[in-house]
């Protein structure tokens, strides 16, 4: 068959006006309306638009508009060479789509990729590039595609449409009606003789890439704020996609994955998706499932979204059965690096923090962070916060917190003339999660054991293990519920060892307690906190330590205690404590076999001093070196911390 190449000289004698474009469209070559459809001539040497009927060729010295609706019939050949550009009028018959028994062959390479664009830069300008083959899909032989009636599937897992390499898709996903929209690359049955890999698809006004039926893979694809789903897929599509990376900037997006449909378990391979915005990474539709190895997830409200409540064994993640309740945030799996040829791609803000960090990161004062989600400190990695730092954390709730790992270190350097501060914008109690830190101390929980906020691993027999130092730091707006059983604090110390320093820490306006123990021996010095709605300082599990210097304000009512202690009694101790209550409230409560030891305590405005809660021996709690004989023993009139110098309290964002 002969081969055109698309110049005027090849094509002046093709030319043939249309006033309709169907799929079965006899004429050849590149059809042009004569006029250029405005009453001007139009330049034969870069319009495209009509239907290719036999091989054809662009030149990439050409820089070519997408006029209207271009077709490769059945039979036909699109050859695009590396470095070809298209630029697409705006609307929704504007669309480059590949027919049954067509191929396109996208000859792009790293230094010169091929790039579809639209002519205006914004999403859902064109209708984007769509291949139809011979492939399975359920929706039978000889489909309707919900587009341009595009005809669509076989009986032929291994049909070939060509192949595509190096492809940019830019501002596509026009709207066609309420109920359907393009995508910018839509796989209507295509099947795994078909090769495409290193694509990128871009701000998209619906889906980046959506599978419908078929048995195509996809090797390297970059999707970025793409509207509605990243990646899509239905009709039981059952290829495979390996190192994808999704990045989600901007708001309203609807997920990274959809499935829908029957489940033919399609693979997906390291799988890395970061969003700025929250939202939900992975949604799954009636019976739909996948097996994924080497997902991350960074940034997103919902990790795992069961629409129809289909069986989770349907998804398995790296060996298991999906879990929504996990976040999957797990250092990433692709490096975006891969995908430097895409010139225009974004990154994530320098002023977001979230995801992972492996080895030793510090942070700039100079810098105003967001807390986005999760950010965690991985084993043998260290976090370094400079004093005068401040991090305003997304009213997120539970996907939102600091945690530090068995073997990671944090340091915060603040200082009293400038704390660190971490808080929501609004200061609302429960807004975000917190700071959470595992160490390898001892606790009654035993060696690796899970904690109760996202399953970290803490507890093991090092005493004086390090986790690193805290001073001078103030969280304010924390404590996300998790379910009814398990909240985040302030500050969360599991098993941390004695090595770890704490002074001059302020927790304010927390939903659940200030700060909170898990056995562990780490001591603490100067603690201010005010209006945490649980327990102001809680431990359990055998906690040792000591804490001095503490200061707690109750201003509102409905607060649990000043102190809560739980479990057997490993004799913690504190150093001038002082607990003040406007609203009543209890002091003190004791539950199982806990105690403690009390030097210099002033308590007043609680309503009950110490409440036994579970009858345990009141003599296990001690004050001024004697124990107590009765819960309403008058010993807690000590002289009151004096924090008036305590200036870096009253830090803010």
């Amino acid at each position: 068959m002969k081969t055109n190449m698309m110049k005027i000289t090849a094509f002046a004698s093709l030319f043939a006006a249309v006033a309709f474009v169907g799929c079965s469209s006899d004429d050849s070559g590149i059809v042009i309306p004569p006029d250029g459809g405005g009453g001007e001539t139009p330049d034969v040497e870069t319009e495209l638009q009509g239907t290719i009927s036999q091989d054809s060729i662009l030149d990439p010295a050409i820089a070519y508009e997408l006029k209207g609706t271009l077709l490769v019939e059945a039979g036909a050949t699109l050859t695009i060479p590396a470095g070809t550009t298209i630029t697409s009028d705006a609307g929704t018959e504007n669309y480059i789509a590949v027919l049954k028994g067509a191929q396109i062959d996208v000859q792009g390479t790293m230094s010169e990729p091929v790039i579809m664009t639209s002519v205006n830069g914004n999403a859902g300008d064109w209708g984007g590039l769509l291949l139809c083959g011979e492939g399975i899909t359920t929706e039978g032989v000889d489909a309707i595609a919900e587009v341009g009636g595009l005809v669509y599937g076989g009986t032929n897992p291994a049909d070939n449409s060509g192949n595509i390499n190096y492809l940019v898709i830019e501002g596509a996903g026009a709207q066609i009606n309420s109920e359907s929209q393009y995508n910018g690359l839509s796989l209507y049955a295509v099947g795994s003789g078909t090769t495409i890999s290193n694509v990128a698809i871009l701000d998209g006004a619906d889906d980046g890439v959506e599978f419908f039926g078929g048995s195509v893979s996809v090797e390297n694809l970059y999707l970025e704020n793409n509207e509605d789903d990243s990646v899509d897929w239905t009709e039981g599509w059952d290829g495979a996609i390996t190192n994808t990376y999704v990045l989600h900037t901007i708001t309203g997006f609807s997920t990274a994955i959809e499935a829908d449909g029957e489940n033919q378990n399609p693979t997906i391979t390291n799988f890395t998706a970061v969003s700025e915005t929250g939202g939900t990474a992975l949604q799954f539709k009636k019976e739909s499932g996948a097996t994924i190895t080497g997902l991350s997830l960074t940034g997103y409200d919902t990790s795992i979204d069961m629409r129809d409540n289909g069986p989770l064994a349907n998804i398995q993640i790296d060996g298991a059965d999906a879990n929504p309740e996990l976040t999957y945030t797990a250092p990433a799996t692709v490096d975006v690096s891969m995908f430097d040829w895409v010139s225009n791609r974004g990154e994530v803000a320098e002023d977001i923090l979230q995801g992972t960090i492996t080895g030793d990161v510090v942070l700039d004062a100079s810098v105003a962070y967001t807390l986005n989600s999760s950010l965690i400190v991985e084993n043998g990695a260290s976090l370094t916060i400079p004093a005068g730092t401040k991090i305003t954390a997304r009213a997120g709730g539970t996907d939102v917190y600091i945690a530090v790992l068995k073997g990671g270190t944090i340091d915060i350097q603040g200082t009293e003339e400038n704390p660190v501060v971490m808080s929501s914008a609004n200061e609302m109690a429960g807004d975000w999660g917190g700071l959470t830190i595992c160490g390898n101390a001892s606790t009654t929980a035993g060696v690796d054991a899970v904690a109760e906020v996202g399953g970290f691993i803490y507890g093991g027999n090092d005493d004086a293990d390090s986790s690193g130092n805290i001073s001078n730091l103030v969280v304010i707006g924390s404590g996300a519920q998790i379910n009814a059983e398990s909240q985040y604090n302030g500050i969360s110390f599991y098993a941390v060892g004695s090595g770890t320093t704490v002074q001059n820490i302020a927790v304010i306006n927390g939903a659940d307690d200030g700060v909170e123990f898990f056995g562990g021996t780490v001591s603490a010095a100067n603690i201010y906190l005010q209006d945490n709605e649980d327990d102001a300082v809680d431990w359990t599990e055998g906690w040792n330590g000591t804490i001095t210097d503490t200061y707690v304000l109750h201003d509102i009512t409905g607060f649990s205690t000043a102190v809560e202690a739980d479990g057997v009694n490993a004799n913690p101790k504190l150093i001038n404590f002082t607990a003040v209550s406007s609203t009543g409230g209890t002091a003190l409560q004791f539950k199982k076999e806990s105690g403690a030891t009390f030097t210099n305590a002033s308590i007043s405005g609680y309503a009950t001093l110490v409440d036994m809660r579970d009858g345990g021996p009141v003599s296990n709690i001690f004050v001024d070196g004697t124990p107590l004989s009765t819960a309403t023993d008058d010993v807690w009139n000590g002289t009151p911390v004096d924090i008036s110098s305590w200036t870096w309290i009253d830090a803010r964002l």
